[in-house]
């Protein structure tokens, strides 16, 4: 979450008058994240999300996010719903921007989380596997391998601005994860972002799932790969916590088992996934814009990452 667009008190005022929610009590942008918009807003009858689509989400997606979470909440899955407006409408716009009201959902992210947090929410992401399983919905991964590519040339000779000889790492990076890629894993609609600042939790339990606009179609072993990378670290990933890898293996496979072609490629999608955001840190930290409320995330915490993942194997990650 992030603000990149900053909305007037009496326009704010405007748009919340189309829904059944009450009167603004207060309005606050939220700073955390990269890719869109966001206001915590409080009412008189309750809190909600306001998000501005900006960047990379696109408008023709929305609906594709919005059949997913009432598909997933429908199974019980603690994802918050779209709220519609009092013609029916969810999908809005507000300063040129598609903009949505999100359901607000209790709990808090944590910073570093600890072993019990990280097996509930291996569980979570399993759960939502399988909820998601017989879900109609098509959306291809646009970050995906040869979307890295794309974002390696993008930022071309300026890797070294972020740190001297990266450039140069990242083109062995692809050549090696070119050669290895599966390409028969199983396949479901995946989260493709769980991070810590994506779930919710309370204590020890996950209330809530968040932010799914990455979510698309692709490995699920590639998902977990990812939440791996993002729960696994200290955040600069400088340090790995095998007590929180086991965890969240552990709590995964609590409601679907790894099979045995997807520990075999675990490794291999560790490293795609570090590479992955290594590459969109990258980016975004040589083209923030320099009035945007937001915090900029150092790529190298996803450079380390890769250079453990690329020292280890999956069956040191995994275990027996």
């Amino acid at each position: 979450m992030a603000v990149y667009t900053h909305i007037a008190a009496d326009e704010m005022a405007e748009f919340f008058a189309r829904y059944d929610v009450g009167e603004i009590r207060c309005a606050a942008g939220i700073a955390q994240g990269v890719e869109n918009s966001n206001y915590l807003i409080e009412t008189a009858i309750g809190r909600f999300i306001l998000t501005l689509y900006e960047r990379r989400v696109a408008k023709a997606d929305l609906p594709f996010f919005m059949d997913l979470l009432d598909h997933l909440a429908a199974r019980g899955c603690r994802v918050p719903r779209f709220i519609p407006d009092r013609t029916g409408r969810k999908l809005q716009h507000l300063r040129g921007r598609p903009a949505c009201v999100v359901q607000f959902l209790p709990g808090a992210t944590v910073g570093e989380p600890t072993v019990d947090q990280c097996r509930s929410a291996g569980r979570a992401l399993g759960e939502m596997h399988v909820a998601s399983a017989d879900f109609a919905g098509r959306r291809k991964n646009r970050l995906d391998l040869s979307a890295w590519h794309v974002l390696a040339a993008r930022s071309g000779a300026r890797f070294d601005e972020v740190a001297p000889g990266l450039g140069w790492r990242v083109a062995g990076e692809l050549a090696f994860l070119d050669a290895h890629w599966p390409d028969t894993l199983p396949r479901t609609v995946i989260h493709a972002d769980l991070f810590p600042d994506n779930v919710l939790v309370q204590e020890a339990e996950v209330t809530g799932l968040i932010d799914f606009y990455f979510s698309c179609r692709d490995f699920r072993a590639y998902d977990l790969a990812v939440a791996h990378a993002a729960w696994c670290f200290d955040d600069d990933g400088g340090t790995y916590h095998a007590s929180r890898s086991a965890a969240l293996i552990e709590g995964y496979q609590q409601a679907i088992r790894l099979t045995r072609e997807e520990r075999d490629a675990f490794v291999i999608l560790c490293r795609g996934a570090a590479l992955r955001f290594m590459l969109t840190r990258t980016y975004d930290w040589l083209n923030m814009p320099p009035d945007a409320l937001v915090t900029a995330k150092d790529p190298l915490a996803f450079m380390r990452r890769l250079e453990f993942y690329a020292g280890t194997s999956s069956g040191e990650l995994l275990g027996p």
